[in-house]
């Protein structure tokens, strides 16, 4: 299995609020643009509820591209929320870490990934497994290559 994340510290110590079309945008038919923007939004405050424990990873590799998070994309890590059914984690099994969806069983987990090039994996009581925090966002560049 090859490195498929790198985890970095948050920085919460700094503030940049933001402006924001606090009226929405809309995804459908055009409609009129805001005069003006008069809210603000701080990313730090908006995506991170537990500041001590909270990390970001930026993945490396794509066996999660059918679900949309693709190699570059950071995704927002919790270590403090408790896994459940289909949550998408960071594991470290065997040595190794690596962000799946996870299928809880009574004796057995499973790792998926959104990749059918990839197996799934059945983690059991022989592996060596955490599950090291709960991805809470994904943060993407939607901008194409030139």
């Amino acid at each position: 299995m090859k490195k498929q994340i790198e985890i970095h510290k948050i920085d919460i110590s700094s503030n940049l609020p933001l402006q924001y079309a606090d009226e929405g945008i809309k995804a459908g038919f055009p409609s009129p643009a805001q005069d003006y923007l008069e809210q603000a939004i701080d990313l730090n405050k908006e995506l991170i509820r537990h500041p001590a424990s909270t990390f970001y990873g930026r993945v490396v590799g794509d066996s999660m591209r059918d679900e949309g998070i693709e190699e570059g994309d950071i995704l927002v890590i919790d270590k403090s929320l408790e896994l459940q059914n289909d949550d998408l984690a960071v594991c470290f099994i065997d040595g190794e870490f690596t962000v799946k969806r996870i299928r809880l069983e009574q004796n057995a987990a499973w790792l998926i990934p959104s990749n059918s090039e990839y197996p799934l994996i059945k983690v059991t009581a022989d592996n060596n497994f955490i599950v090291w925090g709960v991805v809470t966002y994904t943060i993407k560049k939607n901008r194409r290559k030139r």
